[in-house]
């Protein structure tokens, strides 16, 4: 079967309806807007618990930060875009789906992001909180608009992208000196993405948090390669090796990791980023399952878990809130990659990313279903 996290083609929504060639994403947006302010959102300053912290006081045991959006998905598969009739809305971007799916797992979970003043960013917020991850640090920015991301179900290994992020993403207008440094470095893990590395101001925000946090606890750099997220692709590696000197945890899929590394074969990704200063390299192969190794020496390869792909987009999310989860507990390194796997599946073998999110009780299942 395709591997937990399949690499969708992308496709760039442009005002013409015809997609570009598959991972050239990005989108058009409607004609262009004012330069953005940040406004603050009320209702997200109002999220549960003292500042920086999850209810009870204690630390959150992931912050996640980067993208937030809406997903509309088809609710037909095997049907192209332009013959779709109906869709489901449902909340989408990288980081928010980690975020949930370290909260279904019973984790606290905060998101930093940014969305429009518009009804899909208050959306967002309702189902940030109805999924159980605060939203504090969820913020508006005047005169862009909350990104929308469409996509079109071709089981079991195609699922073009359509991301309407013109004239520029919220997500990419967080500024250094609005973040919760405090509350960065007491949370127990960090989850950054390369999303935040491809444009300024928040490519700054993302190496201060990453600075501030001093590689304490574990502080996750997701590769999350999006080639036309960048004004520049080629100088991703640049910024990647930067973030990577921050980060204990480094996460990607085969060519996400050759980006970041320059190199096609995934034990020899594995070592270039633990020669990053990493202590730990997730490589996910697809088909051929994951191989994770630790500085210490310790290697998981680990087989993916067979299940129906009924749409794999948000596969990796899932992944990464697993494997949060995973770290979190103390678990060793195969049983950690097995369970992450577990999830990465579950979400594959269903229709949405963010309300696809497994609980502990359906990856078990799915565990011991799949045997040894």
């Amino acid at each position: 079967m395709p591997e937990p996290d399949p690499t969708a083609p992308e496709a760039a929504a442009a005002a013409a309806p015809m997609p570009e060639p598959p991972r050239a994403a990005d989108s058009a947006a409607p004609a262009p807007m004012p330069g953005p302010t940040r406004a603050p959102d009320p209702a997200a300053a109002a999220g549960p618990g003292a500042a920086g912290s999850a209810t009870g006081g204690e630390p959150f045991d992931v912050i996640a930060m980067g993208r937030v959006g809406v997903d509309l998905y088809p609710l037909q598969s095997g049907v192209p875009l332009e013959r779709v009739e109906t869709f489901g809305k449902f909340l989408g971007g990288s980081a928010a789906n980690v975020a949930v799916a370290a909260a279904r797992l019973g984790r606290t979970a905060a998101l930093i992001s940014r969305t429009g003043a518009d009804p899909f960013g208050a959306y967002a917020h309702r189902a940030l909180r109805e999924f159980g991850v605060d939203d504090r640090w969820v913020t508006s920015v005047d005169g862009l608009l909350t990104p929308l991301t469409f996509c079109e179900i071709f089981p079991p290994d195609h699922f073009p992208l359509y991301f309407y992020r013109r004239p520029k993403a919220p997500d990419l207008e967080i500024h250094p000196g609005e973040l919760d440094y405090d509350a960065v470095r007491a949370a127990r893990v960090l989850w950054t993405t390369g999303t935040g590395l491809s444009a300024e101001p928040s490519r700054a925000a993302t190496l201060a948090v990453l600075a501030a946090r001093g590689r304490r606890g574990i502080t996750v750099l997701d590769l999350d390669w999006r080639p036309a997220f960048w004004p520049d692709p080629s100088e991703a590696r640049a910024h990647y090796a930067e973030a990577l000197r921050h980060a204990t945890v480094a996460v990607g899929n085969l060519e996400e990791c050759g980006v970041a590394t320059g190199l096609a074969e995934p034990a020899a990704c594995a070592r270039a980023l633990l020669d990053t200063g990493v202590d730990l390299a997730v490589v996910k192969r697809g088909p051929a399952g994951v191989l994770a190794v630790h500085r210490d020496g310790t290697t998981a390869d680990v087989p993916p878990v067979e299940v129906e792909v009924v749409n794999g987009l948000g596969a990796g999310d899932a992944f990464g809130g697993a494997l949060c989860h995973g770290l979190l507990v103390g678990w060793d390194l195969e049983r950690t990659v097995r369970y992450a796997n577990a999830a990465g599946a579950l979400v594959a073998s269903r229709l949405a990313c963010s309300s696809a999110m497994p609980t502990p009780a359906e990856v078990d299942a799915l565990l011991t279903a799949a045997g040894p």
